[in-house]
């Protein structure tokens, strides 16, 4: 049978327009995954709410959003991305609505998780249409803008957010996501091609496994610190949720292995060498990219003073200098190994952040932040299109929902890790350096005192390291990367084709 994804390009058909109409509402939902943080002031305020329950805005939507990925992956496979992205963005759409429309905490929580199913079943299909559509030698300018939106997008969310609450009111973060879900809706219909689907019977227990082994990871490690790891149902505590969910997985991942009929999950997509480091790669990006702005918007609120908009602004060189430069890393990762455009990435990310941690101190000029900030919008670039097309290179088309649909549950997954992780970061070293603060770093951010200010930040420059050392881990997998097949065969002279 043809390739696909070459046979659509032959025919004279332009992928292009199919993928920028998919973009609109991939987007969307990662701005959403952010946007809400800003606004957590005013939803308190406005709907009454307690700290502890607005918390769950966020975490209801993440809980919602990334347990399906591996199950909304396949039903691509099997129904058509197209048909399964449009009935997502239907959902994204209207539950958006809902969110705005809340008139209490817990109908807003029910709304969010209704908004996170929505874009569970929007975002493998982005990914599987690129597979589908592009050639291999074609898909790393593809994967850059695909890449670039993911990056701009979880910049862009507090950004974004900060405006519309200080302007219009915090339903605002939501309403505008029915116009936009409308036009997407109406370009996806027209533009994105009816691809062929493959038929799958699907695994029902493989199904009820990575359901209740990912909420319980997911959920134990979100809330870890809202209970400060102690008993979250009775004597148990969060971490025995943590090690089951671990356990559960395991069992997954077995039950894929013998199952004689068709898995959830292809195992074998991990015998592929680059599918297998590019997930290790994208989940410690995952993890860098959402915790590194938590200490960076305590400092500029905490120790600077600055508005939530004022501090989400010091993000704005980052995300305009990492799309403008998406298109030149798309060409770069199609013509050179990625080894070498990502992994400068990675390193450059990496020193970007321990420059950054250096220059967190009271009463430091803005443009030294910003300096900084600008190489983190530049190396980020670099990362995101060669990661996400040497995973998916190599993808049978039968599986390219399924492979899509790991790959975004492992950078949801490291974005997890990263929110969590942080958190008790910036909590052990604010217990060090100033012992007699107490409840958490946000909490306390509003009443600081200017002679806490030094330890305050330093406390949150010294939680930078970890983004930073998470980072080099990503690094010596991507320079595991092989060499892709289609740069193979223009070294077909060299002895280390193959490296």
């Amino acid at each position: 049978m043809a390739d696909p994804g070459r046979a659509v390009t032959q025919s004279g058909t332009n992928p292009w327009p199919a993928l920028w109409a998919l973009v609109i509402g991939f987007f969307m939902i990662l701005v959403d995954a952010t946007i809400v943080s800003v606004a957590t002031p005013a939803i308190m305020q406005d709907l009454g709410a307690d700290v502890a329950s607005v918390v769950w805005v966020t975490s209801a939507y993440l809980l919602a959003y990334v347990v399906p990925l591996l199950i909304t992956g396949r039903l691509g496979d099997r129904f058509g991305p197209r048909q399964v992205y449009c009935v997502g963005l239907v959902i994204f759409t209207l539950a958006s609505l809902w969110c705005g429309l809340a008139g209490g905490v817990e109908q807003l929580i029910l709304a969010r998780i209704v908004q996170g199913l929505g874009a569970s079943m929007m975002n493998p299909q982005t990914m599987a249409v690129i597979t589908r559509t592009f050639p291999a030698d074609r898909r790393g300018r593809a994967m850059s803008l695909w890449s670039a939106v993911a990056g701009v997008a979880t910049l862009v969310g507090p950004l974004l957010g900060g405006l519309l609450v200080d302007s219009l009111g915090w339903q605002w973060i939501f309403f505008v996501n029915v116009p936009i879900g409308v036009v997407g809706l109406v370009l996806a219909l027209r533009l994105v091609p009816d691809l062929p689907t493959h038929v799958h019977r699907f695994d029902l227990l493989g199904v009820a496994l990575s359901a209740v082994g990912m909420f319980l990871l997911v959920f134990g490690i979100q809330e870890g610190q809202t209970y400060d790891w102690g008993p979250i149902v009775g004597p148990v505590p969060v971490w025995a949720l943590i090690v089951a969910g671990i356990v559960v997985l395991a069992g997954f991942v077995v039950w894929q292995a013998r199952n004689r009929g068709e898995p959830l999950m292809t195992l074998s997509l991990f015998r592929d060498r680059n599918f297998s480091l590019a997930n290790v790669a994208i989940t410690t990006v995952g993890f860098t990219v959402v915790s590194h702005a938590f200490p960076l918007m305590l400092y500029a609120q905490g120790v600077r003073g600055l508005s939530p908009t004022e501090a989400a602004l010091l993000l704005a060189p980052m995300a305009v200098l990492s799309g403008s430069l998406a298109p030149l890393v798309g060409r770069l990762a199609d013509r050179h190994h990625p080894r070498y455009v990502a992994g400068a990435g990675m390193l450059g990310f990496s020193v970007s952040l321990l420059w950054l941690a250096a220059v967190m101190v009271p009463g430091a000029p803005i443009w030294t932040l910003l300096l900084p900030l600008a190489l983190i919008g530049v190396t980020s670039a670099f990362i995101w299109a060669p990661i996400g097309s040497t995973a998916t290179r190599n993808l049978p088309m039968a599986h390219a929902g399924a492979g899509a649909g790991v790959y975004n549950t492992t950078r949801q997954v490291g974005a997890v890790l990263g929110s969590a992780g942080i958190a008790a970061m910036m909590e052990a070293r604010l217990a060090a350096l100033l012992p007699g603060m107490s409840g958490e770093a946000e909490a306390a951010v509003g009443a600081l005192p200017p002679e806490q200010h030094a330890a305050f930040a330093a406390a949150m420059g010294q939680s930078m390291l970890l983004p930073a050392g998470v980072l080099l881990a990503g690094l010596v997998a991507v320079l595991c990367f092989a060499r892709p097949a289609h740069l193979r065969r223009e070294r077909t002279s060299s002895p280390v084709g193959g490296d």
